[in-house]
């Protein structure tokens, strides 16, 4: 090796192409099958619908698992062993709407009361007080 060639670019050394092969990522687990997995009930409102020309009409679209149907039937949301599991829950949630309709109800109806003056208060003596 002479005294110039100490000074020659030397050789790049040759790099290989590597193959990247990409894993696809597992899709997440929805609130279902963790839910279903932890043997806990799950159900969910999926969509809600309203007729925009009659407010008053809508329909709501319901998701569950197993283990929400069984304890619906364990509860006596099953009348007959036929019942499609649609069924029962339909019953479930219909039993839901009627509560709440029954809260509000007696809410207002307790609401009324106290606005219009129509509570009462009676001394019946012995310092106790009858309240209608």
């Amino acid at each position: 090796m002479g005294w110039f060639d100490r000074f020659k670019k030397k050789p790049e050394p040759v790099v290989r192409e590597e193959k990247v092969v990409r894993v696809p990522k597992a899709p997440e687990k929805t609130a279902k099958q963790i839910a279903t997995e932890n043997n806990e009930p799950y159900v969910a409102i999926v969509t809600m619908d309203i007729d925009p020309n009659n407010l008053h009409q809508g329909a709501f679209e319901l998701d569950w698992n197993e283990i929400f149907i069984a304890r619906l039937v364990k509860a006596g949301y099953m009348m007959k062993p036929t019942d499609a599991d649609s069924d029962i829950v339909d019953r479930w949630f219909q039993n839901v709407c009627r509560h709440v309709v029954m809260e509000t109800w007696e809410q207002e109806q307790a609401m009324r009361k106290s606005v219009s003056g129509y509570v009462h208060t009676r001394d019946i003596g012995d310092g106790r007080s009858e309240i209608s």
